[in-house]
């Protein structure tokens, strides 16, 4: 039996529903559950054979036991290797090299030096910072974001120079990134399941939390959402994310993405509502349990960097496919699972050419 587990966190109606709609399917030999994580010893396998993570970017200890697991052959719904290497400025970097409309952004120091350093620590930081040739690469209005953050927490409209120093007073140590505010018409969230499908839905972020998503949208020109699909799936693919919402505010016909790292995208069905709570459902339950069938025991191994030389192959098969004749990016012989310095060594392998190219 081949068993599919759910961790999570405060959600309520996501999680239960996934594991009812998995096992409603009847697939013989694979059963979910909301998982149970207790004693984590090293390099031990888990008794799951696919975990969709839900909870492990707020809870460490969460984040530790999914690479524990991931060492050993198990399926990890987004990757954790993927997920502790990524920055929503590093992904807005690759999106531009990847084709994908980005607005002009920039990296901001921290305002404040991160516990236990000092400004001795931040020698290599020019000072002050050339701010007018920053704002005129920008312009205004603008946008300041944690690099890394999410929920739209500590996010500051700024329309004057005047107004971004009021704003990055607030910014405590955090790095933030300033970004080109978009004058949008329309606005789209996306949610892309397993690289392939792709749900675009009209959404309001000016509006109240619970009624963002909106209902009845007006028609749209059918060449806007196509090149919206297209580019979800450029970046889901490269960035490797099974499972993501890709945000997108579209100017002149042409849609910026500018926000795209939500691994563990909201999917409550009172804010996302009956129809797009039913399509997630669905579609991750679909995902989960084709993963749990493929389930070999193997170490999963996945590279952006075929994507900046190779072009964007048609599904993650053709990814992985299209990596290999490249002696940089081919992937190395898949590890005997009875050897952990050899599946230790390709998973550290991995990850530092996750964190070293681009």
């Amino acid at each position: 039996m081949k068993t599919i587990g759910i961790i999570f966190g405060m959600e309520t109606t996501f999680p239960p529903a996934l594991v009812d709609k998995i096992n409603s399917m009847g697939e013989p030999g694979i059963q979910a559950e909301l998982a149970t994580v207790g004693e984590v010893r090293m390099a031990e396998p888990s008794r799951y054979h696919v975990i969709v993570d839900r909870i492990s970017h707020d809870i460490p200890f969460y984040r530790g036991y999914l690479k524990n697991a991931a060492l050993s052959g198990t399926i990890v719904i987004n990757n954790p290797f993927w997920w502790s290497a990524d920055d929503k400025f590093f992904n807005y970097a690759l999106g531009e090299k990847l084709g994908v409309a980005i607005p002009p952004t920039v990296l901001i120091p921290h305002k404040e030096h991160p516990p236990g350093t000092t400004d001795r620590s931040m020698r290599n930081l020019q000072y002050p910072m050339p701010w007018d040739s920053i704002f005129s690469y920008v312009g205004f209005p603008a946008f300041l974001k944690p690099f890394d953050g999410g929920g739209w927490k500590d996010v500051y409209k700024v329309n004057s120079p005047e107004e971004f120093f009021n704003a990055y007073d607030q910014t405590r140590d955090l790095c933030m990134t300033l970004q080109r505010g978009v004058k949008f018409k329309e606005y789209f969230r996306c949610y892309v399941v397993g690289q392939e499908k792709v749900h675009i839905m009209q959404y309001d972020p000016s509006a109240p939390f619970h009624e963002r998503y909106v209902k009845n949208p007006p028609p749209v020109d059918p060449r806007l959402l196509a090149r919206v699909e297209r580019d979800c799936l450029t970046l889901c693919r490269a960035l490797g994310y099974d499972l993501n919402t890709v945000e997108f505010a579209c100017e002149d016909g042409i849609p910026y993405a500018i926000d795209f790292m939500n691994p563990a995208p909201d999917a409550d069905v009172n804010s996302v509502g009956q129809a797009n709570f039913d399509w997630i459902v669905g579609n991750v339950a679909e995902l989960a349990v084709r993963k749990a069938r493929e389930h070999t025991g193997k170490l999963a191994e996945y590279r952006w960097s075929a994507f900046l030389s190779g072009g964007l192959p048609k599904s993650p098969g053709a990814a992985r496919s299209a990596a290999a004749p490249q002696a940089a990016t081919a992937p190395a012989p898949a590890p005997d699972s009875s050897k952990p310095g050899a599946m230790l060594e390709a998973a550290s392998k991995q990850l530092r050419k996750r964190t070293t190219k681009g």
